[in-house]
C-alpha cells in the first residue's frame, strides 16, 4: 500500500475514474495548463487531452451550469470551484437546479455531478477566501456532501461520489492537501457515503469532528490521556449527508460525554445539529451537556497569528473536556 499526499490520492481517483468510465471529465478553472490551483489535476491534461480537462473562464455560475446540463445528458462531470467561497456565485445553480431536479422531475431526471471545492482555514488566505461551509451544504435535502480527513478516505470517496447518480459536494481542507498517509491502490477501492470512522476507541468522552478538525481532535484525545489520563473516543464523520448518527450515538451511549469540533462558526453550525441530535437520542446517557468547539464568530483574519486564534485548537477541546468533569 503506498504512501501519498491527500493531493495524490485525489488525483489519482480522477484518474482512475476517467480510465474507467468515459463519460467522465473534468472541468474548472486552472485545472488544465496549470494543473489546478492545488496541484490535484496536474498531468491530467497531457493524459486525457482537452475534450475531457477542460479549463474554463471564472464564472461559477456558468461552470456548474453546464456542469448540470452535461450531466442531465448523460456524462459524469466533475466541477472544480477553486475555493468553496466561490460557490457563492453558483449557490442558485447548486441548490435550486442540482439539488432538486431529480425530486421535481418525479425521478426522470438524474445530475450525476460531482462538485469538488476546497475550504477551511490555516492558510492566511483571509476572509473572503478561508469559510469552512460543509454544513451549509449539508442544510439541504438533494446533495450528498462529503468531507474526507486523510489521503485513503480522499481517494475512497472520491471515487464513491462518481459513482452516485446525483450531485455530491466533494469538500477538502486546504491543510489536508500535503497530508501522508497510506493509500489503497486498488482501482475498485470505495468508501460508502454514511459510514464514519472510529479513529480511537475511548471510554471517558466522545470527540466528534469531519475534515480539518479530525486533527484537533485526535491530537487532543492524545494529550488528555497523557496529562489527564482520560480515555477520549474520537469519530471522524467523513460525510455530513448522509449522516451516520448511529455511530455517534453509541460512542455517547458508552462515554456519556461529546464534544464537537469543527472550523465553522458556532452560531449556525453543523456542530449544533450533531448537538441536537445527540440530545434527543442520547439525553439518558448524558452525564455533561454536548460541548462545542468551533471557531471564533469573527471574518478570518489575515495575520498568522489571529488567524490560528480564530480557529479551533487542540487546547480548546480538551479545556471544553475538562470542564465536563
Amino acid at each position: 500500500m503506498p504512501e501519498m499526499r491527500m493531493r495524490d490520492a485525489l488525483r489519482e481517483a480522477l484518474r482512475e475514474e476517467m480510465l474507467r468510465d468515459e463519460t467522465v471529465f473534468l472541468m474548472g478553472e486552472d485545472i488544465g495548463a496549470y494543473g489546478g490551483s492545488y496541484a490535484v489535476t496536474k498531468g491530467l491534461l497531457e493524459e486525457f487531452g482537452e475534450e475531457r480537462v477542460k479549463d474554463t473562464p471564472i464564472a461559477e455560475s456558468g461552470i456548474v451550469g453546464v456542469g448540470i446540463g452535461a450531466a442531465m445528458a448523460g456524462l459524469r462531470p466533475m466541477v472544480e470551484l477553486m475555493t468553496i467561497n466561490f460557490s457563492f456565485l453558483a449557490l442558485d445553480q447548486i441548490v435550486n437546479s442540482a439539488a432538486k431536479l431529480y425530486h421535481m422531475s418525479n425521478g426522470q431526471i438524474n445530475v450525476p455531478m460531482v462538485v469538488r471545492m476546497a475550504s477551511g482555514g490555516g492558510s492566511q488566505l483571509a476572509a473572503t477566501h478561508s469559510h469552512s461551509l460543509e454544513g451549509l451544504y449539508a442544510h439541504f435535502p438533494g446533495l450528498k456532501v462529503v468531507c474526507p480527513s486523510s489521503p485513503a478516505d480522499a481517494k475512497g470517496l472520491l471515487k464513491r461520489a462518481f459513482r452516485d447518480d446525483n450531485t455530491v459536494i466533494f469538500i477538502e481542507h486546504t491543510a489536508n492537501y500535503g497530508l501522508k498517509g497510506d493509500v489503497p491502490d486498488d482501482p475498485d477501492f470505495l468508501i460508502e457515503f454514511g459510514q464514519a470512522n472510529v479513529l480511537r476507541e475511548g471510554s471517558d468522552v466522545t470527540l466528534v469532528g469531519y475534515s480539518g478538525s479530525v486533527h484537533q481532535a485526535t491530537r487532543a484525545a492524545v494529550m488528555l490521556q497523557e496529562q489527564e489520563g482520560i480515555s477520549a473516543e474520537v469519530i471522524d464523520l467523513r460525510t455530513l449527508r448522509p449522516l451516520d448518527i448511529d455511530t455517534v450515538i453509541r460512542s455517547v451511549q458508552k462515554t456519556n460525554r461529546a464534544v464537537i469540533v469543527e472550523d465553522d462558526w458556532k452560531f449556525g453550525g453543523f456542530a449544533g445539529e450533531l448537538s441536537a441530535q445527540i440530545m434527543e437520542r442520547a439525553f439518558d446517557w448524558l452525564d455533561a451537556p454536548v460541548a462545542r468547539v468551533c471557531g471564533k464568530d469573527v471574518p478570518m483574519p489575515y495575520n498568522r497569528n489571529l488567524e490560528f486564534a480564530a480557529l479551533p485548537s487542540e487546547e480548546d477541546v480538551v479545556e471544553a473536556v475538562l470542564a465536563m468533569f
